[in-house]
């Protein structure tokens, strides 16, 4: 035989609209909100006050930023280096083994080929990364190249080597 169900409701003291902003669904904002939010000029996102360029200590965070991933990228280099390199002899590893088959030999190869792949793309990066810190120095870093406006600080937090605006980016990346 099934039990009875218990209902029990709950007074609270807490209004409704903060009841419910927990919930997933918005609480609603009060007459003063709401007419404070249609008073308020609506701008275009991704726009706002620009400004000509970044001061000093702005310039030296996004310096930190590159240098921080300047040596992260170095020391997997190193890393990618040391497993390349034989540690008896301190050449790069051979497939000369004597018993060795042809295909370890063959999976040896893709792997060193890939070890190199990497090895090359973090040594383009770190060559990007050296140009962001020659911007710096020359003073036009965080200018975009296309538009000569100043790039977003959370673009150039995220993206420290960027050139090109957002906006101007995705408009490369169209044509």
């Amino acid at each position: 035989m099934p039990k009875p169900k218990k209902t029990t409701t709950k007074k609270s003291s807490q209004p409704a609209a903060r009841k419910t902003a927990g919930r997933g669904r918005a609480a609603t904002p009060s007459a003063p909100a709401k007419q404070a939010a249609a008073a308020a000029p609506v701008k275009p996102a991704g726009t706002g006050s620009r400004k000509k360029n970044y001061s000093k200590t702005e310039l030296n965070h996004f310096r930190q930023i590159i240098l921080e991933k300047k040596k992260e990228i170095l020391e997997e280099l190193e890393t990618l280096r040391d497993s390349m390199m034989d540690a008896a002899t301190g050449e790069y590893a051979s497939e000369s083994s004597m018993y060795s088959t042809h295909m370890e030999q063959g999976t040896d190869a893709m792997e060193r080929e890939k070890t190199f792949l990497f090895a090359s793309r973090e040594g383009k990066f770190l060559n990007y990364l050296e140009d962001a810190l020659q911007r710096i120095d020359k003073g036009v870093y965080g200018k975009c190249t296309e538009c000569g406006k100043v790039i977003e600080k959370e673009r150039l937090e995220a993206v420290p080597h960027a050139r090109q605006c957002v906006t101007c980016k995705m408009n490369l990346a169209k044509k």
